[in-house]
This record gives C-alpha cells, sequence and structure tokens, in this order.
C-alpha cells in the first residue's frame, strides 16, 4: 500500500536510500552516498514523499519535491515485484508533469523511466560526481479532455 510519510519512517528510508544507491550506483563511491546520508535526512523536510508498506514493513519510498522526482527506492528483497512501478502510478495521479535525473550508467532506472514513458530531454555531467546523467520528463496527456 502507498501512504505518505510519518516522522518514524525516517530511520528506514534512510536506510533504503543509502543501500539502493550504492547498488545501483557501483560506479560512484560509496563514500559519496555515505557523506551526503545527513544531507538527505535534512532534504526529507522539504520533500513529499511516498512509502509503500507491507504488513507494516516499508519496502520502498519516492520523494518528490515540487514537481521533480528525487528518486524511487526500493529495497533490495522487494525488488522487481511492481513496487517502484506501484509508487510511480501513484506519483503520477497526483502530478500533472515530472521531471527527474538519471545517471546514464544506471541502464535499469534509465530503461523503467522510457517505459513509462518518461522522455529523454538532455544529457550531461553531474557536477557533484563527474557523472553523465539524463534528465527525463514526463506529462499527463489530456487526450479527449481526459486525464491519461
Amino acid at each position: 500500500m502507498v501512504r505518505k510519510y510519518w516522522q518514524k519512517d525516517t530511520e528506514s528510508i534512510l536506510q533504503i536510500w543509502l543501500d539502493g544507491n550504492i547498488e545501483a550506483h557501483p560506479f560512484i563511491s560509496q563514500d559519496y552516498w555515505r557523506a551526503n546520508y545527513e544531507k538527505t535526512r535534512e532534504g526529507l523536510k522539504e520533500a513529499e514523499i511516498f512509502v509503500y508498506e507491507i504488513d507494516g514493513e516499508i519496502c520502498g519510498f519516492a520523494g518528490m519535491i515540487g514537481e521533480y522526482l528525487a528518486g524511487i527506492f526500493v529495497r533490495h528483497d522487494f525488488r522487481r515485484k511492481g513496487i517502484g512501478m506501484k509508487l510511480l502510478s501513484h506519483i503520477k495521479k497526483s502530478y500533472p508533469a515530472i521531471t527527474l535525473h538519471v545517471y546514464k550508467k544506471n541502464e535499469a532506472a534509465a530503461r523503467f523511466y522510457l517505459r513509462e514513458m518518461f522522455e529523454l530531454v538532455s544529457e550531461q555531467t553531474d557536477r557533484n560526481t563527474g557523472e553523465t546523467e539524463y534528465k527525463m520528463s514526463w506529462k499527463r496527456c489530456q487526450c479527449n479532455n481526459k486525464d491519461i
């Protein structure tokens, strides 16, 4: 089930964030992610966080800052079960447009967003890591005055 973030979720989602970044980005030093741990904790205060929970256990989460998707993170043992797609679907219902950045080398995530109808807008270098990243965007279609 998707729900809004509660303060008591903080430690669980930060651990999912750290583990997910280290696993998905082996091309970036683990020290980089660890150094940004507390900055991420502070950033939670400015984001709208959606949590995916099964039987009271947090399995994943997504964070929005305005219309910017800061990330979707799913615990390793719950991946490939549709949780990321459910989180994204929930967000798409709440936001008419979404932008995001994804590292070019994170091919699985880039393919996921392309499958979910995001378009590649540009390619640039992340000044913090020196890695190439894609900027992607999605807009809700309003075909025949119906939201899709």
